[in-house]
């Protein structure tokens, strides 16, 4: 299984004006479900930061998403290793299939890949 790409979820309340804020560091919007937004370097796209206002689909917000190759295998791994499964696997309606894990420090990380 190899990482595509790692993203820092940010929880706001303003959403807007962390578009600006970020816009004022070359970010541009390349995402946008509402309570998600994605934020893109245009020159260095895999360099990302997601705003959201929840998590619509999971009984927490995530403080970072991996995405990986092969989702399926990562969470096998994972429910191997014992760690705490926060969410489960499942195919979300924008794309992805994804599972939430709790990290030893007690981080929430959206593992996914995208369908």
């Amino acid at each position: 299984m190899a990482v595509r790409r790692v993203v820092p979820n940010i929880l706001s309340g303003a959403a807007r004006e962390s578009r600006e804020f970020y816009g004022l560091l070359g970010f541009e919007e390349v995402m946008n479900h509402g309570w998600i937004m994605t934020l893109a370097s245009p020159s260095s796209p895999a360099a990302q930061i997601s705003v959201m206002t929840e998590d619509r689909t999971a009984p927490v917000a995530p403080d970072m998403s991996v995405e990986v190759d092969d989702v399926d295998a990562a969470y096998a791994v994972m429910r191997a290793s014992g760690a705490e499964i926060v969410h489960p696997l499942q195919d979300e309606e924008w794309g992805v299939r994804r599972f939430f894990v709790r990290d030893p420090s007690g981080r929430v990380v959206n593992v996914l890949g995208h369908r």
